[in-house]
């Protein structure tokens, strides 16, 4: 029997030995960008699940992965989605997209979805709980109940709520088409986040609307306006007194302006022409773009769809690496989400190898080759 044991022992030794070795592999000679600047020909070396160290001189590993040729970034991040199941999270994961973070849903749903956040397949999900919204304003006509605001007093209980709820920030909805919170209710919710340590965002689409919350210390827009650009005055009062971000969300307004306004399409090319100008203007003042898509609105994807707003924010003069920046480690800063968002030593290893560099031209953000969560590869389609 005492044979028996020390056989037992030895195998299972043996077995973590080699479950340890599978676990540690280098990415050779791959051109980094790492959140915040491109390294040419370098190499990674991934233990278990982190990078565990950045460089060329590594050695005594047993898998090496060539990546003469190839551009190594961090995972990417699609900071506004509305995420009904886990296999929105499924089909983000595939395209590279391990991190997402919902602006409105069903709590007790997405507690439940959060349980695939370490699963290596499932784009983790962050989440904003109930957006804060009027009664029967935007938001209400999805068809569950929720919790709604009449008056700026209101917004201590709803904030506490979810807070209870596990949210990770603060959604609130400005949104004039439909009955709406006031400004003094939104500043209040956006100062009472603030005291519960949470990021306070705000969905307008007027730019009066964006102009007052931002002023009233909102961290974010997770759309931009599209019904006016701002004045000169506005912008450089905004950018010089206010640190926020704006997520433009570009896919989704040009995409549902035409499924639901009578317009010609030389009258929609002026309306393209007028959101990408405003980007450029936010942009060029040295406010932060965020990368996001609000799928499923419009029928946007979770996945690939977030490639056409990358491109459309180039279409909006940043350059390449900034929009890189925007899908990946300014959206992690913004959101203060751990260890993801770069590719340095102690982070997750959150990684999409690309055929072909992204900073030559950003359409090559769609030659995937690998995925990687948390050291893992994801399944591809």
């Amino acid at each position: 029997m005492n044979i028996l044991k020390k056989s037992f022992y030895l195998i299972l030794c043996l077995y973590s030995t080699i479950n340890i070795a599978q676990e540690r592999f280098l990415i050779k000679n791959v051109t980094l960008f790492n959140g915040e600047k491109i390294i040419p020909n370098t190499s990674i070396l991934i233990q278990d699940d982190k990078i565990l160290k950045i460089g060329n001189n590594i050695s005594k590993v047993t898998t090496i992965i060539d990546g003469t040729g190839k551009f190594l970034m961090p995972a990417m991040i699609n900071a506004h989605v509305h995420a009904w199941s886990s296999v929105s999270l499924k089909q983000a994961a595939q395209s590279g997209v391990l991190n997402v973070l919902d602006m409105h849903g069903v709590e007790p749903m997405q507690k439940q979805m959060k349980s695939t956040n370490d699963s290596t397949n499932y784009a983790r999900y962050y989440v904003a709980g109930y957006a804060a919204t009027a009664p029967e304003g935007h938001g209400t006509q999805f068809g569950f109940p929720l919790p709604t605001l009449k008056e700026p007093k209101d917004a201590v209980s709803f904030v506490q709520g979810r807070v209870n709820a596990g949210v990770d920030y603060i959604k609130i909805i400005v949104e004039p088409w439909k009955p709406t919170i006031s400004h003094e209710t939104a500043k209040a919710l956006i100062d009472e986040a603030h005291k519960h340590h949470k990021k306070a965002v705000v969905h307008v689409s007027r730019v009066e609307d964006g102009y007052q919350v931002l002023k009233n210390n909102a961290d974010g827009l997770v759309h931009i306006w599209d019904d006016a650009p701002i004045t000169e005055e506005r912008l450089q009062e905004l950018s010089k007194n206010k640190d926020f971000f704006v997520i433009p969300t570009l896919l989704t307004i040009t995409k549902i302006k035409r499924l639901y306004i009578k317009k010609t399409e030389d009258e929609f090319k002026t309306f393209d022409k007028f959101l990408i100008n405003e980007v450029k203007r936010l942009y060029n003042a040295g406010i932060t773009i965020l990368a996001g898509t609000d799928p499923p609105n419009a029928n946007i994807n979770y996945g690939t769809d977030l490639f056409k707003e990358l491109e459309l924010l180039s279409q909006a003069s940043l350059p390449n690496i900034e929009i890189l920046k925007a899908a990946t480690a300014n959206t992690a800063d913004r959101f203060g989400l751990e260890n993801i968002g770069y590719i340095k030593e102690g982070f997750k290893a959150d990684l999409v190898l690309l055929d072909k560099n992204p900073i030559e031209d950003i359409k090559h953000i769609s030659s995937i080759n690998t995925v990687w969560k948390a050291g893992q590869k994801v399944q591809l389609k």
